[in-house]
């Protein structure tokens, strides 16, 4: 069967290298049919192996990779923020022109709620059981950042891209919240997820709809951080379970929890009502596979679906808000990413398409017969697309491999 199959890229690898000459690499040397830019990202350091414009590069936090149409933001009081080098040209534009000479799809990789403007936007940010706010971070309750994920959505979906892939369309863990983080305590899986637990006003607004007293729950979480704080609890390295966070402080966390799904998923539907008039899918990244394997390739424990009620994500309720789930099959073992899949349909049934992303770089996949066996069970399992990680920083000749592995078909070369 064919396989669609698109390459993740950013905006400086349009820039430094023409959007045609990219174009043509996924459609010639990969052998792929579409491709994926980032339109709006958040704060990173990376390593561009054939770059032009620079081989580590900072990216800039938060920013919008097109020009964007500024009467499109006017019921929101967040704005876009236009990063350089859009302002001197539109490499969306030029993406999407010179993909449009081919028989290439452009997608939109389209980041939402983290944006890294540390010290901009702080009302709209996600607050803590103290009071802190996320400064990386836009809260998924808050009115102002719904309304700004709607304009950007609908801005986004009118410039010709086929999909969005939206990123952060949920609730943020305490990790990954700035870069050089230090936890030098001994925080627990229990008291870390209570920590990184929104308590903004909207949240609490939102609790007391659910029948749950948020404040008081919010007080109780304090209490909870602050012993752990003073001294050692009963709360050793695990995965956490759902029924165990849900049974907290009486059983209030349950509806809490339950507050945030509905939340995710209600925003969801909106993103989803914003880019419909375009005729533009949305696919929904659920990034609970690179919280299991990102770092190593080597995930353990559950699949990677039972961990995404930490971040908001119920995927019975996403399931009829979303045209496709994204997973991330960050895995060098082939046999994790076929349960991961086996799971994630259990969890959606007939709804979405499933789109699986693959590293065909370390730590998951250094050989092509690797690639190839995983590129072969995602036919067999029915992804409706394979999205490999990234263009930019990997070596071209994993193009190569790529090639190999969508030809391959499950047969001998």
């Amino acid at each position: 069967m064919t396989l669609d199959a698109a390459l993740f890229t950013f905006a400086y690898d349009i820039v430094d290298e023409g959007a045609g000459a990219v174009v043509d690499n996924v459609a010639d040397r990969a052998g792929a049919n579409g491709v994926l830019m980032a339109v709006t990202y958040h704060d990173g350091r990376d390593v561009f192996p054939h770059g032009r414009g620079g081989h580590v590069r900072y990216l800039e936090p938060g920013s919008t990779f097109f020009q964007p149409n500024l009467n499109t933001y006017r019921d929101s009081a967040i704005k876009p923020r236009t990063s350089e080098i859009a302002a001197m040209g539109d490499p969306l534009a030029d993406l999407v022109e010179a993909a449009g000479r081919r028989p290439i799809g452009v997608h939109a990789w389209t980041v939402f709620l983290h944006h890294d403007r540390i010290g901009e936007n702080v009302e709209f940010a996600p607050r803590n059981a103290f009071g802190d706010p996320v400064k990386t971070d836009l809260c998924a309750s808050n009115p102002g950042a719904r309304a700004w994920a709607r304009a950007l959505a609908t801005d986004v979906a009118s410039r010709g891209v086929r999909s969005i892939l939206a990123e952060a369309v949920q609730y943020f863990p305490l990790e990954h919240g700035v870069h050089h983080e230090r936890y030098f305590l001994a925080l627990g899986p229990r008291t870390r997820f209570l920590l990184g637990l929104c308590f903004c006003d909207s949240c609490l607004i939102g609790a007391r709809a659910h029948g749950i007293d948020g404040e008081s729950l919010r007080k109780w979480a304090q209490r909870q951080i602050e012993e752990a704080f003073e001294r050692d609890v009963d709360d050793p390295p695990r995965e956490l379970s759902r029924a165990e966070i849900a049974s907290l402080a009486g059983g209030d966390m349950d509806g809490y929890l339950a507050m945030r799904e509905q939340t995710i998923a209600s925003l969801t539907g909106e993103i989803r009502a914003a880019v419909a008039p375009s005729g533009v899918r949305l696919t929904i990244l659920d990034p609970s596979g690179a919280y299991k394997g990102y770092a190593t390739g080597h995930p353990v424990g559950a699949p990677s679906p039972t961990i995404a009620w930490q971040l908001g994500l119920d995927l019975t309720l996403l399931a009829p808000a979303a045209d496709d789930i994204e997973i991330l099959g960050y895995a060098a073992d082939e046999a994790w990413i076929g349960q991961d899949i086996e799971a994630y349909r259990g969890q959606l049934g007939e709804g979405p398409q499933i789109v699986l992303a693959l590293r065909p770089t370390a730590p998951d996949s250094t050989t092509s017969e690797d690639l190839r066996s995983k590129v072969d069970l995602a036919r067999r399992a029915g992804v409706s697309r394979v999205d490999f990680y990234h263009y930019g920083l990997m070596r071209l000749d994993a193009l190569d491999r790529i090639r190999q592995a969508l030809e391959h078909e499950g047969g001998e070369l």
